[in-house]
């Protein structure tokens, strides 16, 4: 039985991501520059760079599609989340965002 190399393959897998969010956003891709949050401090609106504001069901929809750039979508508390990639840099996190 031949043995896996478990780091390697994670490495391998860690390495292609962040190629991959690293590269440029393709053009038809808007990116989120601005949120709106509630009274507790949910986030509940999202206003892209081409100045559209996007209500937290339509923005699910776009980053599911791919329309958003770095932001993923993940299945939490039995709901869609969205959030941005986790890149290390806290100053694009969405809760650090402008409010608009």
């Amino acid at each position: 039985m031949t043995e896996k190399n478990f780091e390697q393959i994670y490495n391998d897998y860690r390495n292609k991501h962040e190629t991959i969010s690293n590269e440029e956003a393709p053009n038809d891709t808007e990116k989120i520059v601005a949120v709106r949050k509630n009274h507790s401090g949910d986030i509940i609106a999202f206003k892209t760079n081409s100045g559209r504001e996007l209500d937290y069901i339509t923005a699910l929809e776009e980053a599911k599609a791919g329309h958003l750039a770095h932001i993923d979508v993940f299945h939490k508390y039995g709901r869609d989340i969205i959030r941005s990639e986790p890149d290390g840099i806290k100053e694009n996190n969405l809760d650090n965002l402008p409010l608009f």
